[in-house]
């Protein structure tokens, strides 16, 4: 059975031409699918035939909420989903004055093994279809009842890791007969996968790329993220500013900082060093603590503090806004208190 929502219009099309209908009928199904209509009964301008053979060969896929956090004083909700499979993902919605604003996951698990995240504890289980990413949104939106006009893949797995399913899901989301999101209201966040990223130049140089950078030399950021002993600081920087140069379009590097591990002011004067000249930006992110990897968050003030000494220096930068501080988790952390109870 093919779940309809991983199929672009083109894929749509050519599978209601392999049925015998003309390709038209694809659009309309595709129409009728990002319309929020769950049910092919309801896609009232197809034949009956046609519809009944529809359901016999394919399906619109849907995830089940299995808990919702509600923060009572932003609108922020944290979502746990059950995948067909009965593995577990988690997305978070979010309100921002520029609008609504989704953060969904690209995997079931991850296989980075970055020190500081709950989401790699358990290891990669396995890619999300891009069906199984888009629904995510879809999902947010019924529960809220309100429209996202922006989303970040930043939630559980590496993007970049899953980028056949990741660029599908960028065109069908981008795409004027379903949602209709522009390229611009989309960001994918990488731990820095450089072969990857220099495609991802040359396949959406209109889709805004965020970077994990969390230390400002080999030596830290190889001990928080074991992908840095494979594609050294030198290297990712190097390939940063070609990407730049190519798209026109700033970077957004995170930075999370950990109390004692990266947060000093030589680690902000590396971090200006590494990036000057660079059109770029730095999120600051004080570290949403993990039990698990025995790491401590540092203070408002000094988050504060480690931006003021980008900015001095020319390094545009701003510390994460605190979204949803009363049901405040790192990504990955309802998924596995879950598994645990």
């Amino acid at each position: 059975m093919i779940n309809l929502k991983d199929l672009t219009l083109k894929e749509m099309e050519d599978l209601v031409s392999s049925m015998g209908q003309p390709s038209f009928r694809g659009k309309q199904v595709f129409q009728w699918i990002y319309r929020g209509i769950e049910s092919f009964d309801d896609m009232t301008n197809l034949p009956l035939t046609f519809r009944r053979a529809l359901s016999e060969k394919a399906f619109i896929g849907k995830l089940e909420i299995l808990e919702i956090q509600k923060s009572k004083s932003d609108g922020t909700r944290k979502y746990l989903f059950r995948l067909e499979d009965g593995n577990t993902i988690e997305s978070v919605f979010m309100k921002y004055r520029f609008g609504n604003s989704i953060c969904v996951s690209s995997q079931a698990g991850c296989r980075m093994g970055c020190s500081f995240c709950a989401s790699t504890k358990k290891g990669l289980v396995r890619n999300l279809t891009p069906g199984e990413i888009l629904s995510q949104l879809m999902a947010a939106e019924a529960d809220t009842g309100e429209k996202i006009g922006h989303i970040v893949v930043m939630g559980t797995g590496e993007p970049f890791d899953n980028y056949e399913n990741l660029a599908a899901f960028l065109r069908i989301v981008n795409d004027k007969n379903g949602l209709n999101i522009g390229m611009r209201n989309l960001t994918v966040s990488t731990c820095g996968l450089i072969p990857v990223i220099e495609r991802f130049a040359d396949d959406f140089p209109q889709v805004n790329l965020a970077v994990s950078l969390h230390g400002a030399t080999d030596e830290i950021r190889s001990a928080m993220m074991p992908v840095n002993r494979r594609y050294p600081l030198e290297e990712l920087i190097a390939t940063c500013r070609a990407y730049t140069k190519k798209t026109g379009r700033r970077i957004t590097f995170e930075y999370t900082l950990v109390n004692g591990v990266n947060d000093s002011d030589k680690d902000a004067a590396g971090l200006k060093k590494l990036l000057s000249g660079m059109l770029c930006h730095v999120n600051l992110i004080p570290l949403n603590k993990v039990e698990e990897s025995g790491f401590d968050t540092v203070s408002r003030q000094r988050a504060m503090e480690f931006q003021q000494i980008l900015e001095n220096n020319g390094i545009t930068a701003t510390v994460r806004r605190e979204l949803g501080s009363d049901i405040d988790a790192a990504c990955g952390q309802l998924r596995l208190s879950r598994e645990k109870s």
